[in-house]
């Protein structure tokens, strides 16, 4: 440390006795966007985890806890798809949570190609193959190229903070635009839509 450098004083209150209690409190002061993450199946659970990896090719992953009932269709699929969630789903995102519920059950969806199911109401949505899948720790993290998407409406994102649903301001110059498809299959638009069968759950 330079000598003319104060001291930085550490963060208020005793630090956590063990890592788990301590990454818990800490990440409850984290904002993450909400996503629901379907693979075929269906099935599908509420997941802040998501993010982009490369545009180079074009990868993103999510993670999602081995103990979570959709953690067998996730180690099996090879595809899935995010939907990025509006500030008006918050139902939406309550109910992929809820890991006893019929997660699809009065939501509209429809079927891509190899039966990826792709939510009607999500104003974003991408497709991804599987590229690969690591385990960590308590977790499978999915690592995926995307092929087709698309930005149906503009609004505020649904995002996760202290242990609630809240929002804030998307960015004057993003506008929607139609969906884009890479390789086999068309936009969600073009399919059949069909009904199907706490907080994000036991995704990450």
């Amino acid at each position: 440390m330079h000598p003319h450098t104060p001291p930085v004083p550490g963060p208020p209150g005793a630090p956590d006795a063990a890592p788990e209690p301590l990454l818990r409190r800490t990440l409850r002061r984290h904002a993450a966007g909400v996503t629901v993450v379907t693979v075929p199946g269906p099935a599908g659970f509420t997941a802040t985890s998501f993010t982009s990896l490369s545009l180079r090719p074009a990868l993103v992953s999510f993670c999602v806890a081995t103990a979570s009932s959709a953690a067998l269709a996730v180690a099996r699929a090879d595809r899935f798809a995010v939907h990025l969630l509006g500030v008006d789903d918050a139902a939406l995102a309550e109910r992929f949570a809820r890991s006893s519920a019929d997660r699809f059950a009065g939501t509209p969806y429809a079927y891509r190609d190899g039966g990826l199911p792709v939510l009607g109401t999500a104003p974003v949505w991408l497709a991804a193959r599987v590229r690969a899948r690591h385990p960590v720790g308590d977790h499978l993290l999915v690592v995926g190229e995307v092929e087709a998407g698309a930005v149906r409406t503009v609004t505020p994102p649904l995002v996760r903070h202290a242990g609630a649903y809240t929002t804030t301001h998307s960015p004057a110059d993003v506008t929607a635009g139609p969906a884009v498809t890479r390789g086999p299959g068309g936009p969600w638009d073009g399919a059949a839509r069909r009904p199907s069968a706490t907080g994000p759950g036991r995704g990450c």
